[in-house]
């Protein structure tokens, strides 16, 4: 009959300037997508070069490697017989566009560039990329010789145009596209475009997926249609993890879908559909353009079709219900295909991290523990491509794991740096959560490093200083406590790089680090300490969720070390210990407690709050637990030490970005690190609407 169509969508692990690897994963999808009987094949945005090629997008060199890949794609028998849609930058009239390039039978069809930029948050696309302006209107693009001499084309259309095949007509969007108020797919629809399709560089953050699934929805409940949403997934090299999520929707249902996170390199989904489904859900909806709207969207034509005439027998694709992760298992997923993805191609041997027997080292620790399950199980579903990585990280090509706990141990290092000002409950828990995730274990006492520090300073100064506890000043017991973080962090390093030596094994091990979202708010840690690393992959995540996460992997890993680290107050074991317990604690130290500052970061990065704007918010949030003055306190005290220490965040280690509020200075939150930390205009905004109130409470 000519009605149905196969179609196909990826989610590609490609890696920024990784031309060679990122063609042969494009080339293996579309075999996929032609194995699986599709006619078309979308991948993810600027798959050619990776999305996160950041300022080496102003190089010649990334545009002509790119187009150099493109010539062996068009070259392949692999590509021919399919509609093969790539992405890739591409300069026109000295100007650099991010952009989709079709073809087919080694011709190109048509080259849409991108007309709304991503220029928030993560994202900077403005920076390298202009969007094209010129609604519904195309140009001719003068092709490199290097392609002309395989298409025989000297030009092909370039701008804002669609695809008109024999049998149906497919329309472009690119990420930011479907996320904007004025989507192309509205206006592609209303004027005849039945397939959208949407390459995308889409992170991963906790409590996001459902957002994507409910637009690509959205798009073709409003007036029908078929939607195909590509995406990126794993780290392209930088903080962010692409976590997949392809999907194929019509008429408001989800048809297909990969998933969100995994290990696989290359994932293709496809779903056949009927275009008459489309055309009678349309028929009830729809009424034609007036003639006041834009004019119709250029159409390209292409003899060619995705129907076939005998597919009366054929199978369509039905609905399908998505089942999103909770984010416990959001934290134990994308963090750990993360750190793999770091690690196979960082060329390193494992990791270390100093364990501390709290809340923050033991979640990377079992984040690590996570990345072994799921090596494991993927090693066990037969997957060459995991195996081949692991044999090449331990060094040993005729190893096989057996078991995530035996992994652990030949990849993953812990140590416990203990002092005299450490206690044997912490001691006792880092060593018992060790033994049950399997981790090669150490214990380090540092206190001969300590005092050699502090004898070289009374040897050249002629004072020791003492902790408040002995007598000593603040600045004597902040300064005390630093040498020994600091400390940490020199141990941690020279063991991440001899440990295995030691061992008689080649390779280094990366440092892994282990600050809370929260903790780089206030600049609760010192710098240059033990959460100085080579990557943190909790660094975006709060303290509230670590515990549920925490909670989680009890369950879920069977590792009942777990409670004693939840029934702790969290300590950073830095003060001398009285009657040998802790008596310091991380919240009262920083003077609010953890699910607090959740909120107040929430108010500082999402609703844009200062400090004044802050109080005028929390008064109402927080009536039933503080008074207005006490909220003022709050809100000046977290001001001061945000501004105190934010210097802090201009060296803080690279971590996985989970949260829309992380303070990460170097890519996501771009503000001073030089304040006037008196706040003295702010705070006084705040104290006469305090006395205000008070006032007001005292009429009544």
């Amino acid at each position: 009959m000519g009605r149905k169509v196969t179609v196909a969508s990826c989610s590609l692990n490609q890696w920024a300037l990784d031309f060679e690897g990122n063609s042969k994963r494009i080339l293996r999808s579309i075999e996929i997508a032609k194995s699986q009987g599709a006619k078309y094949r979308l991948g993810p945005e600027l798959e050619i070069c990776g999305y996160g090629c950041a300022d080496h997008f102003y190089e010649s060199d990334t545009l002509l490697h790119s187009f150099q890949v493109l010539k062996d794609l068009l070259e392949s028998p692999v590509t021919q017989d399919i509609i093969c849609d790539v992405g890739m930058p591409i300069m026109h009239h000295n100007v650099r566009y991010n952009c989709r390039v079709l073809f087919l039978n080694r011709k190109v069809l048509l080259i849409r560039p991108k007309m709304l930029m991503a220029n928030h948050g993560n994202y900077r696309e403005m920076r390298w990329f202009s969007p094209w302006r010129q609604i519904r209107q195309v140009e001719e693009y003068f092709l490199p010789r290097m392609i002309q001499e395989v298409t025989g084309q000297d030009t092909v259309p370039f701008g804002d145009c669609v695809l008109s095949t024999k049998d149906t007509c497919i329309g472009t969007e690119m990420c930011e596209e479907m996320w904007n108020p004025d989507s192309p797919h509205t206006y592609m629809g209303l004027d005849g475009v039945e397939i959208f399709t949407n390459s995308s560089a889409s992170h991963h953050e906790l409590r996001k997926a459902d957002q994507r699934v409910n637009l690509v929805k959205s798009a073709t409940t409003k007036s029908g249609g078929i939607y195909l949403y590509a995406n990126q997934r794993g780290c392209d090299g930088d903080r962010v993890y692409y976590d997949g999520c392809a999907m194929i929707a019509i008429n408001g249902d989800v048809v297909a879908h990969g998933a969100q996170f995994s290990l696989d390199d290359v994932e293709v989904i496809s779903a056949t559909l009927d275009l008459e489904d489309v055309r009678s859900y349309r028929g009830e909806l729809c009424q034609p353009q007036m003639g006041n709207e834009p004019k119709p969207c250029h159409r390209i034509k292409v003899d060619f079709s995705l129907s076939s005439c005998d597919d009366i027998y054929l199978p369509t694709h039905q609905p399908v219900e998505w089942l999103f992760h909770t984010p416990e298992e959001e934290i134990s997923l994308g963090p750990a295909c993360w750190l793999w993805d770091y690690l196979r191609r960082s060329g390193q041997a494992g990791f270390l991290l100093p364990l501390s027997g709290g809340v923050d080292s033991s979640s990377t620790a079992c984040i690590v523990h996570s990345m072994c399950v799921l090596l494991c199980q993927a090693v066990e579903d037969g997957s060459r491509e995991v195996l081949q990585d692991v044999r090449r990280v331990v060094g040993d090509e005729s190893y096989r794991p057996q078991h995530p706990r035996e992994l652990c141990g030949r990849i993953f290092t812990t140590c416990y740096m203990s002092s005299e000002n450490s206690s044997e409950d912490t001691c006792s828990r880092a060593k018992n959560l060790a033994n049950q995730i399997g981790s090669t274990h150490m214990n380090i006492n540092i206190d001969m490093a300590v005092k050699g520090i502090l004898g070289i300073f009374s040897l050249v100064t002629g004072h020791r200083p003492q902790f408040r506890a002995h007598g000593g000043s603040h600045r004597e017991n902040l300064a005390l406590q630093n040498v020994q973080a600091r400390v940490r962090m020199v141990l941690a390093y020279l063991f991440a790089q001899l440990s295995l030596w030691a061992r008689g094994r080649p390779g280094g091990l990366l440092v892994l680090g282990s600050a809370n979202v929260d903790e780089s708010l206030t600049g609760y840690f010192t710098k240059y300490d033990c959460s100085s690393a080579d990557i943190n992959p909790i660094g975006g995540i709060s303290k509230t969720d670590l515990k549920s996460f925490l909670l989680y992997c009890v369950e879920q890993f069977q590792l009942s070390a777990l409670r004693g680290v939840l029934a702790a107050p969290p300590t950073a074991e830095l003060e001398p210990l009285t009657d040998g317990q802790v008596s310091q604690t991380d919240e009262a130290d920083m003077g609010m407690t953890y699910s607090e500052l959740s909120v107040i970061g929430r108010l500082r990065k999402i609703a844009k709050c200062g400090p004044f704007s802050m109080f005028c918010k929390l008064i109402h949030m927080w009536k039933d637990a503080l008074s207005p003055s006490e909220v003022a306190q709050k809100v000046k005290h977290f001001f001061r030490m945000y501004s105190v220490n934010r210097h802090k965040m201009t060296t803080v280690t690279p971590s996985y970005h989970a949260e829309s509020y992380g303070p990460d200075d170097n890519r996501f939150d771009l503000r001073p690190f030089l304040y006037n930390t008196r706040w003295s205009w702010q705070f006084r905004c705040i104290d006469n609407q305090v006395s205000d109130m008070s006032a007001g409470a005292s009429k009544q």
